[in-house]
Formats: C-alpha cells, structure tokens, sequence
C-alpha cells in the first residue's frame, strides 16, 4: 500500500508521528519517502537521531506549520499520502488561546487541504478526538470544523483522484498529559493520594499502535468521506487508580471546565448515517456531491451494514469493558516499552 509512494506526516513529531513511521518502516520497507513536517526544531532533532537519514534515506525532516500554507504547499510537492495529526490539542490551552487554536485547527486543516488538491495528493487521511463528537470546548469545536472541512474536500476535488477522510479516537492509553503517566508520577513520588475528578467517570481506551492499525485500515479502505470510530474497551477512572496505587486513597476533585462525564464517538443523531464495517464504524457524509455516492454505494464497498435504529456510541454505555486486572498488565507492558 505505501511501497513506493511518499508520505508527509504533519505534526509528526509527535507520539502518532513516532509510532506511524515505526509502522511503517516495519511493514512497508519499500516506502519511497517519509517526510516529517513540524514546527518544533528541538522534537525534530530527537527524531533525527532516532531514524538518522544516513541509516533512514526515506527520512526527511521539514521545519513548517500547518498556518503556513506557501510551506506547507512546498513540503507537499511529489507527496502521494498525507496524514495530518498536527494540531492544538489541550482543552484548556484552547479556551485561553481560542485564536491560536483556530488558525491551527481549522486555517490549517483547510491549508492542507488546499496543498493536497494543488499538488497532486493521492490520499489524506485527518486525525480528530471524541471530543468532536457534540462538543462542549473550543478544542472540540474547531475539531468538529475540521472534520467538516475533510468531508467536505471530497466535493471539491473535481476529476483529480484524491480521497479524503477521518479517523475518531479518544484518549491515547499512555500519552503525554493522560492520566496514566500522572497517576503513576504521583504514586512514585509519595503522594499520599489520588485525585478523581468524578468517581462515576469513564473513558474509551485505544493503544497507540491501535490508533496507527486504525488510520493504516482508512488509507487502504476509504472512499473519501468517512469519519471512521474504532470499536474499542471502556474503562472507569477509578479502575485505573486502583491498578497503579491500590494502597492510595482516591479523592474526588470535581470535573474539570470543559470536561465530560463519559466520552462520546457516536451521537444518536450521527448513527443515521453510521454503518458497521466489523472491527470499525464509519460515519458517512450527511451530503456527498462526489459522484452522486448513496449510503448504499459506500455500504457496498466496505460490505458493510447500517447500525440498529437510535445507536450511539459512549463510553459509559460500552459492552466491552476493561478491568483492573486487564489494566494492570497493560501499563506495565506500557511502561516496559
């Protein structure tokens, strides 16, 4: 699937960044080109020495923003697939920066849309959140924005052979600013508690390379126009206290502005046009111009079936759920890595 082609990763010096190019060079030996475009000089240095292109020649290392549309054109001249995972991505950073994450989120989403279609892309596939999904925060909002934005490239696209599509995901088990990793700095620096910030709260649980195996699925399945949902296990917050520190007391703190209860993927609204593809779903454009496609036409290609009337997808309503046990051994093959 990516043998011989070039690949641009934007954001991609971050955790997604590291473990797609992983992937990649593991499964895909005869990738043409690997770009990595970002704007952290110091998070591109690390990378560097991680796959030097003396020993990686398919790496390459661009300095750039995705608000830098005459850059971000540049970066994609010869560029076959683009995954955009860059992106402001902290729920309080947005509130208090909303239009730095605006010129990020949305003027960059349609800046590499506009690159893509301008320099010949073949494949563009946007990394969003749950919380997209019926947002309540600026973060979630202008993800939203740029999900419709991604949908919607497809109807723009004219007799050029580009597809566009999105993956949903939650909470990455393990990354920076998770609660995993704070929980177990807390426990190993003495702290005499835990705190919850709502003993009824619960999270979807997705393992990096899960997020990867998800956007590697749409590259080689997607029609343009999907947002595809990973069907993956919930967990309950205090699950994973009790798992790192099951001496620690747990102290409810309260929610969090911006926060939710339960992480939602699918609302009952979005299932109308929701089909189930097996091990994902796929939200279908409310509206597709591209070719006169009907639900039945994408139905078809993915030989997949529409989802039970008023479905919806939530973390707290989940048939699949992890346990203390389950959790246990997955941070210390987390923390073993």
């Amino acid at each position: 699937m990516l043998n011989g082609k070039s690949v641009l990763i934007t954001g991609g010096t971050g955790s997604f960044g590291h473990k797609f190019v992983e992937t990649i060079l593991r499964d895909y030996p005869g990738v043409k080109r690997i770009v990595i475009y970002s704007r952290g000089e110091v998070k591109q240095y690390q990378m560097k020495k991680e796959y030097p292109e003396a020993k990686y020649p398919q790496m390459r290392y661009f300095i750039g923003d995705v608000r830098d549309a005459d850059r971000l054109k540049r970066a994609c001249e010869g560029i076959d697939v683009i995954i955009h995972a860059a992106a402001i991505k902290q729920v309080d950073t947005a509130e208090y920066n909303p239009d730095e994450c605006i010129k990020t989120n949305v003027n960059g989403a349609q800046n590499v849309i506009n690159a893509a279609l301008a320099c010949g892309v073949e494949s563009v596939v946007a990394l969003s959140t749950d919380k997209a999904c019926a947002p309540i925060n600026l973060y979630g909002a202008t993800k939203l924005t740029s999900d419709k934005l991604f949908v919607a490239a497809n109807n723009i696209s004219g007799s050029r052979k580009i597809r566009f599509s999105v993956v949903r995901y939650g909470n990455v088990m393990g990354s920076r600013g998770s609660v995993i990793p704070f929980f177990i700095e807390r426990r190993d620096g003495g702290a005499a508690n835990l705190p919850i910030t709502d003993m009824r709260m619960t999270r979807f649980n997705i393992s990096l390379q899960a997020g990867v195996d998800l956007v590697m699925y749409a590259l080689k399945n997607h029609l343009g126009g999907e947002i595809f949902v990973p069907k993956i296990p919930s967990y309950h917050i205090c699950d994973v206290a009790t798992a790192i520190a099951p001496d620690l007391p747990q102290v409810e703190v309260g929610i969090r502005p911006g926060e939710k209860l339960h992480e939602e993927m699918i609302t009952a609204t979005d299932s109308l046009n929701t089909i189930d593809l097996g091990r994902y779903y796929a939200i279908l454009p409310s509206i597709s111009f591209k070719e006169g496609r009907s639900r039945e036409d994408y139905m078809k290609h993915h030989n997949a079936g529409p989802v039970p009337e008023g479905f919806h997808y939530s973390s707290d309503s989940n048939t699949e759920w992890e346990t203390i046990e389950s959790l246990r051994k997955k941070i210390a093959e987390l923390c073993n890595d």
